[in-house]
């Protein structure tokens, strides 16, 4: 009997270590893991050198599953407004995803990944309701041309569509009920540029693991609806996205979710945006997050 148990042990491990062998890379995921695991997977792929769309890969996949949360990230318990946690890796909605996944992909060690973030999150990464970057088209992606571009017209060619929208910082604050603000941008005329839904199969081949893409809603006042990234894997492409509708991070294939939102009269296109070559750290003394200076350097 004792010999049975022991085999059946044996047995039991090797089931294991092969299913491990065959899954591959790290099990665990970021959303289970303590902070000083994070940061020496972190400093692990550092050493790997690898590209903008194998770290963005690998940091996306990281957070499969991890649970949808609309209000995840705020100021922090101090705030005035919005006392949610600075950073929550425990859970996220779109935007907070593709700015972890983004900052991770540009960060060297943890407490790195963490200012960068802000940086990412936050106009000249200072912290507050009033210099966050809300709306993706209109703040978002202007406050991050220093390490993101606007890819649209370049996949969109002949396609590529425009949309013109006023954006209200003051009508947003005031859908808050926040009404004491003490500084807000003015009002903005805004035109961006984007792919209709039903163009976009046409030029996928040009889409890039890691592109991030916003879905973009007819509706006054606002320009994007969700925010999800390119993943292209096994010969397909997929949308990795936080996804309200599932409750979790989720892969959709790409047929199937243009498919779905373009059942919808709402949904008009995509804007798509891709890390640059050549991440442009430094602006006079700015850093965005990183420190870059080096001895003798004023």
């Amino acid at each position: 009997m004792k010999k049975i148990t022991v085999l059946l042990t044996i047995v039991s491990i090797l089931v294991v270590l092969r299913l491990l062998a065959v899954s591959g890379s790290n099990e665990k995921y970021y959303y289970q893991m303590a902070i000083d695991e994070i940061d020496r997977d972190i400093r692990a792929v550092v050493k790997k050198d690898w590209s903008w769309e194998q770290k963005l890969d690998y940091y996306s996949e990281r957070f499969l599953n991890a649970p949808y949360e609309l209000n995840c990230e705020g100021e922090g318990e101090h705030a005035k407004y919005e006392k949610w946690p600075l950073l929550n890796l425990k859970q996220v909605n779109c935007m907070t995803y593709c700015e972890i996944v983004i900052a991770l992909a540009l960060s060297d060690y943890y407490e790195e990944f963490f200012n960068v973030l802000q940086h990412i999150r936050y106009r000249a990464g200072i912290i507050g309701m009033a210099t966050r970057n809300h709306y993706t088209m209109v703040d978002w992606l202007p406050a991050n041309a220093w390490c993101l571009d606007d890819i649209s017209a370049q996949i969109g060619g002949t396609d590529v569509a425009q949309l013109t929208r006023t954006i209200s910082h003051q009508t947003f604050f005031a859908g808050k009920g926040i009404h004491d603000i003490p500084i807000y941008l003015p009002d903005r005329e805004v035109t961006i540029d984007y792919v209709p839904l039903k163009k976009l199969a046409a030029h996928q081949a040009l889409l890039k693991t890691g592109d991030i893409v916003a879905l973009i809603q007819n509706r006054e006042g606002i320009f994007s609806a969700h925010m999800l990234l390119i993943i292209k894997k096994d010969e397909q492409i997929y949308f990795r996205h936080a996804s309200m509708a599932e409750g979790k991070v989720v892969d959709t294939p790409f047929d199937e979710y243009i498919e779905g939102v373009a059942q919808k009269p709402r949904y008009l296109g995509m804007s798509l945006m891709r890390l640059k070559n050549n991440i442009q750290w430094r602006d006079g003394v700015y850093t965005h997050g990183k420190f870059i200076c080096r001895l003798g350097e004023e």
